[in-house]
């Protein structure tokens, strides 16, 4: 028997989290007393929108989801900013929430929120533990979540009496990372509209990128002599000292290299979305149906065709 703070924190060890970003609250005390017995490094911070952008920062450098840990009502409001950054820069990220006692809800009890309602538009999945067996499950499920297709936030909401129950439950196991790809036909389509191109234009952007992958582009770029942008944010994706970079493709777009875009008859999107922000207000590639052939290449099949 073991209580549900012992479960998920041993969740997050099959996991592979070695490190946890929390302001300390009365809500979940059965988990802070279950990391004192785990080798997971506890960062404790002094307010919980700073440990949410920690917890994004942890993502963002990983690939793994940051860990964020805050208390009912205002803690969970305070973190909401960090969730809306991970959601925005698809950054990985699990943020658990202390919340009132299963008894007490629907009673507008001391900080009660619907976190349901609160964080759906912003996070990728959010759901409230309503059965302690289930822990495993739900926090192996929200790293699948998290890191799947489009990276993002996850919220998972712990009722008091979920995490101080007793109960008997499955021993937690990692997740299965599921990755996605083009198919053949996608692949031989998009070197006959490269073979073919007068203009081409690269943008880079999104996450989920490494070193192998920046460098691997960086050999496609040279091969097929292509101009490559970086989309808002993501700089670091190609060398700007190499004769292959055009330039950044963001807030201020230089107006020769905007035009330029504007002019390709190819545009190679690889990993971002091009939003409102590096599209110069959807001038760049016009939406829904854009002047120039476009190939989008991003890991969510949601993502495509959604603006473009």
């Amino acid at each position: 028997m073991k209580t549900g703070g012992q479960l998920i924190v041993e969740a997050l060890e099959a996991n592979g989290t070695d490190r946890i970003f929390c302001v300390p609250g009365e809500s979940y005390l059965a988990v802070l007393d279950a990391l004192h017995d785990s080798s997971i490094r506890t960062i404790v911070c002094r307010q919980e929108g700073g440990a949410a952008m920690m917890a994004d920062c942890q993502g963002r450098l990983t690939g793994n989801p940051g860990i964020c840990f805050v208390t009912r009502g205002p803690g969970a409001t305070n973190a909401s900013a960090g969730v809306h950054i991970a959601m925005q820069d698809s950054v990985p990220m699990i943020l658990f929430i202390g919340q009132v006692a299963s008894h007490a809800k629907e009673r507008e009890a001391f900080q009660e929120v619907d976190y349901k309602r609160f964080f759906g538009d912003i996070a990728k999945w959010v759901v409230e533990i309503d059965d302690a067996t289930r822990i495993p499950e739900f926090v192996t499920r929200a790293f699948s979540v998290a890191t799947s297709g489009r990276p993002g936030p996850v919220v998972i909401s712990l009722p008091e009496d979920m995490l101080t129950s007793e109960v008997e439950a499955p021993a937690a196991l990692p997740h299965t990372p599921v990755e996605t790809r083009p198919g053949e036909a996608e692949l031989d389509a998009a070197q006959m509209l490269l073979a073919n191109a007068k203009r081409p234009f690269v943008i880079l952007g999104g996450t989920r990128w490494n070193e192998e992958a920046v460098a691997q582009m960086r050999v496609i770029a040279e091969t097929w002599s292509l101009p490559v942008g970086c989309s808002f944010r993501r700089q670091m994706l190609f060398d700007h000292l190499h004769p292959n970079y055009a330039g950044d493709v963001g807030i201020g777009i230089n107006p020769k290299l905007a035009e330029r875009i504007k002019q390709a008859d190819v545009v190679l999107l690889i990993g971002g979305r091009l939003g409102e922000m590096p599209s110069s207000d959807y001038t760049l590639l016009k939406s829904p149906y854009p002047d120039q052939a476009l190939v989008h290449v991003h890991a969510d099949a949601a993502e495509l065709g959604r603006v473009y």
